[in-house]
């Protein structure tokens, strides 16, 4: 498992160090004995000497390392290495050890230390020199820090004692336990010696490995040069270290880092931003902190309330608080103890006990000192002191914005009569000129309708490029096919030509006579999808233009008939993938990440990024479609619903989906968000995760929905059962688990409680350890629904609500 002996660096062939390293891993050193004095060139030796100490000299006995240690004896001294990486210099008669490199670390923790009080990680000066460099990670109080040296200030703190539970970090819960297990003992097997009388260049044991909290493998925590404690993992399938997670996670986590009172986000620029009620201490540096715009009076200060922020140890807590008002009152009644709180209901209170157990009491946490570490995207909401002048200038900054406001209004209403009347002259002209002369008139109403869409040209420069126009123009709106040149694309609607079928019809591969394949897709004369869906459906996406999102090429009517034109996706949908046996076997890992990141990247445009805040309403697995390099495409938006303004949510009494993606809010009442998209996508990230569907029937989980199971397993800390047995050469992935935890939280039964697709694009690119533990999902038994309550098929269900007027 590990060796013991002289090692140079690459950057300096010359010097020598002793130190271990792992047999498999030689270049990862965990141990260096003279880590501060070099051995000038390769003539060093490592003895025990008479006294029973362990020295490091050259040819010319200088010593370059010694323990110092003060018994005597030492015919009765040798030195082992252990199989857990313990250096440990020990009395041979009685067994004890005298010394051990374990008590003495450098930069590295392995399994089998104990971080005491008084031991101290320290880092290399840089990647090629041991010297001790400017960061220390050490155990102060109740509490583990990282300090730089060089800034004589904190770098990181851990959560301490109680509070440790306010930490909602996972990876470092985990590292926890590490860091205070106990000490492995001197019955290890096969160990190796070096005593007195003989001197080993180098030695090595291997035998059964010290195994640790990464799943069984291999790990070590390592304080690396810029002052990053790293969480490695050694992949046995790669043969290489995984980086399983660091603290910091990123620049916010480093304390201090925007200075006091203020907020620390990595997706802005610049990073650090005042808190409402704060200004800048210095006006040329953002990052020295906030001070407050008004002085607080202790009597009559107000609390701004800060929503879904990463903050630093509170300094106290109260249990059994009764409700948020009595934890404000406590913390107004004291402004020199108190600048801040935050309010767990325990029905909300994400965090355990050490036992492992919700201990079920309302929370009050309380700040009394300045907030030095803010970080956004966190699972905090806090409330923090401000005076009451703030919030009055606040008031009356509003009624002035108020004021501009109806004045704009004005202008902007007496702009758009304007426009209304000349709208309605020019109309009345063109149906003078149609009664006057119908010819005259039927040109300009033709030439009118061919300014607004354009449609003809671009269908011609679509159906036969070669005989396009030559005349740049910028066309609007979605261009109209005829319905011969539709048949003619798809060999008159031919079996042969037929990709499969939806709950709205079939769809076709078609060619058109330029070369370029389209994917036909025919409304069925019983789909639930009418004339107001494929007119939504038109009008929409010609306004969308996203990587992830698939793109409308045209459309026909006549008659009866009713047809889209897409861009062709050769690879067809994701549920043929996912679902079925041969094509799983193209989608590794990897690629079913990018589909679920890609996914994501859609619907945040969906809900945020267009021009229009749009509610898809039907995500699943079968409206994703993947193009020649598997790119997911978001498709189908006949269903989708626009939102006005800042509005994110509305209500329908016609409710029409797909069973098993619907989140229970619409399914069962009506009302649709942003947030019942999340609820879709939840499902779709543990399908893809899974390979199965859930509305499958899975006969070994007695009949549980595939949110049931999933459920069942993070329970159980068995979140790894949850995957597709097809990824598992793939290795387990911490990507795995962050999926399946940013899976379980979107599809949690209470939409306030989900994230947005902000959130979820940021937690899929972040850090596992700043995931909040989800809560029980909706839907975690799957009950038979009765035909007396709703139409059922098995690509969509229709649920009407009745309403008395």
């Amino acid at each position: 498992m590990f060796q013991m002996g002289f090692f140079p660096l690459e950057s300096e062939s010359d010097r020598r160090y002793v130190g271990i390293w792992y047999a498999m891993d030689p270049k990862t050193v965990v141990w260096v004995a003279n880590r501060d004095e070099p051995l000038p060139d390769s003539s060093g030796v490592l003895t025990v000497t008479k006294d029973g100490e362990i020295n490091v000299q050259d040819k010319d006995q200088k010593v370059y390392f010694n323990t110092t240690t003060t018994t005597g004896g030492a015919s009765s001294k040798a030195l082992k290495l252990l199989d857990s990486g313990n250096a440990v210099l020990i009395d041979t008669v009685s067994g004890s050890k005298i010394w051990e490199s374990f008590l003495n670390p450098t930069d590295t923790f392995l399994p089998g230390m104990k971080m005491v009080s008084n031991l101290e990680l320290r880092s290399w000066k840089n990647v090629s020199d041991p010297s001790q460099g400017s960061f220390t990670f050490k155990q102060e109080d109740t509490q583990y820090v990282i300090v730089n040296n060089d800034k004589s200030r904190p770098h990181w703190k851990s959560g301490s004692g109680s509070m440790m539970k306010f930490d909602p970090d996972p990876l470092f819960s985990r590292a926890y336990d590490l860091l205070t297990s106990n000490t492995q003992g001197l019955n290890e097997t096969n160990q190796c010696e070096l005593n007195k009388s003989r001197r080993y260049i180098n030695f090595s044991c291997i035998d059964a490995p010290a195994k640790s909290f990464f799943h069984g493998s291999y790990s070590r925590l390592l304080l690396n040069s810029t002052g990053y404690l790293n969480f490695f993992s050694w992949s046995q399938d790669n043969e290489q270290w995984d980086l399983s997670g660091q603290v910091p996670t990123n620049e916010c986590g480093i304390y201090g880092e925007c200075g006091k009172f203020s907020l620390c986000s990595i997706t802005s620029s610049p990073k650090c931003s005042c808190l409402s009620g704060f200004e800048p201490i210095s006006q040329g540096d953002i990052n020295d902190g906030c001070k407050r715009t008004h002085d607080i009076s202790c009597t009559d200060d107000e609390f701004q309330y800060v929503s879904m922020v990463k903050v630093e140890n509170p300094s106290d807590s109260f249990l059994d608080i009764k409700s948020e008002s009595d934890c404000r009152n406590r913390c107004q009644d004291n402004c020199n103890y108190c600048v801040a709180y935050s309010y767990t209901p325990a029905k909300e209170e994400q965090f355990t006990n050490r036992s492992g157990r919700l201990d079920g009491k309302n929370r009050c946490w309380i700040w009394d000192s300045d907030l030095n570490t803010l970080q956004a995207y966190g699972t905090r909401n806090i409330s923090i002191r401000v005076s009451q002048g703030y919030f009055n200038q606040t008031k009356g900054s509003s009624g002035k914005n108020l004021t501009s406001f109806l004045t704009k209004t004005r202008i902007l209403i007496f702009t758009m009569t304007v426009l209304l009347v000349l709208l309605l002259v020019s109309l009345g002209y063109i149906y003078y000129k149609r009664l006057v002369n119908p010819e005259q008139g039927n040109h300009i109403l033709a030439n009118s309708v061919l300014q607004m869409h354009d449609s003809e040209r671009w269908a011609i420069e679509l159906l036969d490029p070669d005989q396009s126009r030559k005349e740049d123009t910028e066309s609007i709106g979605v261009p109209f096919f005829q319905l011969e040149c539709i048949l003619a694309a798809t060999d008159n609607f031919s079996e042969a030509n037929k990709l499969g079928r939806g709950g709205f019809g079939p769809v076709y591969k078609g060619k058109l006579s330029g070369g370029k394949e389209v994917a036909v897709k025919r409304l069925s004369s019983v789909s639930v999808q009418g004339l107001e869906e494929f007119r939504n459906e038109v009008m929409l996406i010609a306004k969308l233009q996203h990587r992830n999102l698939v793109r409308l090429l045209g459309y026909c009517m006549k008659g009866n008939e009713k047809i889209l034109l897409y861009e062709y996706m050769p690879n067809k949908s994701l549920d043929a993938f996912i679902f079925d046996g041969e094509p799983r076997i193209f989608l590794d890992w990897a690629k079913r990440f990018e589909i679920i990141k890609g996914i994501a990247r859609g619907l945040l445009y969906l809900h945020q990024d267009s021009r229009l805040r749009i509610i898809h309403r039907d995500l699943k697995t079968s409206n994703i479609l993947l193009d020649e390099e598997l790119n997911p495409k978001i498709s189908d938006f006949g269903l989708a619903k626009i939102v006005q303004g800042t509005e994110m949510e509305a209500t329908t009494n016609r409710i029409v989906g797909t069973y098993g993606y619907m989140a229970p809010e619409y399914a069962l009442e009506g009302f649709f968000s942003i947030k019942s998209d999340v609820f879709s996508f939840g499902v779709v990230i543990l399908e893809i995760i899974s390979g199965r569907k859930n509305t499958g029937t899975h006969k070994s989980q007695q009949n549980l929905s595939l949110l049931a199971h999933a459920w069942n397993l993070w329970k159980e800390d068995m979140p790894s059962e949850l995957m597709d047995q097809r990824l598992l050469q793939s290795g387990i992935s911490i990507e795995v688990l962050k999926c399946i935890i940013v899976g379980l939280l979107c599809v949690q039964e209470d939409p306030g409680d989900r994230p947005n697709m902000t959130n979820v694009v940021l937690m899929l690119a972040g850090d596992i350890s700043t995931l909040p533990n989800p809560k029980q999902p909706a839907f975690v038994s799957r009950n038979t629904m009765s035909s007396s309550s709703s139409s059922y098929k098995p690509e969509e269900i229709t649920v009407t609500l009745l309403e008395g007027r």
